[in-house]
């Protein structure tokens, strides 16, 4: 019901009206709207009734005090539980939600424009790459998709949003390359025996399997014993699992379901692989026998022999070992990365042949532009090696007098 009084101002007698509209999250009770400037206490009796309906039908005045922040941390626990995510794409959002935070932070859900959320976007643009803008943006559409979905806010503000792209110059388009950074197999053979000759303990089994198997580096530092399997007399790397361990603490790791439904695999091994990982265990076992008081004992491939014994290695010891041997092969290109053996083992499956489905196969993709790029790479030079061989063929026999 709403309540209605006269008021003096400088121009004469006005009218207005007080009606209870929306719910105070925070008090259950229902919050106060005023509007004044009535000529007449008819007139404050139309535009009451008008407010009224519009409450009725569900559009009209929204006072909900929840910030932007406030919501997205809702938000983001109610992502978490109806989607199963993996702790990893939880960190990611938290690193949008952020960015996010730097314009909308105390801001009221209610009172995010369309032009506001555009402007932001035009802002970020300004330090971030188009992709990493793309993943704010996916998520600020996830949150103000779900804020009009529990009905906080009426309208989406991010509906007819984007992120505009930038306009490449003729010297961007020339310098551009699509293709990720890897070694060709004369690199690699030079990088392996580095790693053979000069390397610490588990170097020269770690890259022989990252290079051999093409499985990422989280794969490969979640490995156990048991995943080595054999069937019909072929050995092959059963990939069930991925190890995520955003803080670099080797005891507080987790092991997390693959990246994609694709990634659960069984990988075939070359015998050179087979005999590496085999001698590995061995070594694995006696450790195990002469610590048995202080070893971890859950079954992983490739574990720390120094200090806590048995724990799995993480990623970064990997990715700062891989450096030291880049420096002592002298290889030319030093950037690069052990998710670049990945690569490698992808081009160096196209260079034997090898065809692009059966590659993403093993790899664990459905889909991925990156591979295939390196794939038609690799086998468009193929295909110019065998035309300039047949133009040397046709050399000897095709003469003009």
């Amino acid at each position: 019901m709403a309540s209605f009084h006269k008021y003096k101002t400088n121009s004469g007698e006005k009218w207005m009206f007080r009606m209870r509209t929306v719910h105070d999250p925070r008090t259950g009770k229902r919050r106060e709207t005023t509007r004044r400037g009535f000529n007449s206490k008819g007139e404050a009796e139309k535009a009451a009734r008008q407010l009224a309906n519009e409450l009725d039908m569900g559009i009209g005045v929204n006072e909900n005090p929840i910030t932007f922040n406030q919501f997205a941390l809702k938000w983001l626990d109610l992502y978490e539980k109806e989607r199963g995510v993996k702790p990893g794409t939880i960190r990611i959002r938290k690193h949008e939600i952020n960015n996010l935070n730097k314009y909308f932070q105390n801001i009221r859900m209610v009172d995010i424009t369309w032009y506001m959320y555009q402007q932001a976007l035009h802002n970020l643009e300004k330090n971030f790459a188009h992709r990493t803008i793309d993943g704010i943006h996916r998520t600020g559409r996830m949150i103000l998709k779900k804020a009009v979905q529990l009905e906080v806010i009426k309208k989406d503000p991010t509906e007819y949003a984007y992120v505009a792209k930038k306009k490449k110059t003729v010297e961007d388009l020339e310098n551009e390359t699509d293709l990720p950074k890897y070694m060709e197999k004369e690199e690699l053979a030079i990088f392996l025996k580095t790693a053979y000759k000069r390397g610490l303990h588990l170097d020269y089994p770690i890259f022989l399997t990252l290079a051999y198997t093409g499985i990422r580096i989280g794969e490969l530092c979640a490995l156990k014993e048991s995943d080595l399997q054999i069937k019909n007399g072929t050995y092959f790397l059963n990939i069930t699992k991925t190890y995520y361990n955003p803080k670099n603490n080797i005891k507080q790791y987790e092991l997390v379901t693959p990246k994609t439904k694709n990634s659960v695999r069984k990988i075939d091994l070359d015998e050179m692989v087979i005999k590496v990982l085999q001698e590995l265990m061995e070594f694995n076992a006696k450790v195990k026998e002469e610590f048995a008081d202080e070893y971890y004992d859950k079954g992983y491939m490739f574990v720390n022999t120094t200090t806590y014994l048995g724990y799995p290695i993480y990623p970064k010891v990997i990715e700062q070992r891989m450096k030291r041997l880049l420096k002592l092969a002298n290889l030319k290109n030093k950037t690069l990365s052990p998710h670049s053996l990945r690569h490698t083992h992808t081009s160096l499956l196209a260079e034997a042949g090898v065809s692009i489905e059966r590659i993403m196969k093993r790899l664990g993709h459905s889909d991925d532009k990156t591979t295939v790029n390196v794939y038609l790479h690799t086998t468009e030079e193929i295909r110019k090696r065998d035309s300039e061989k047949f133009g040397s063929l046709m050399k000897n026999v095709l003469k003009f007098d």
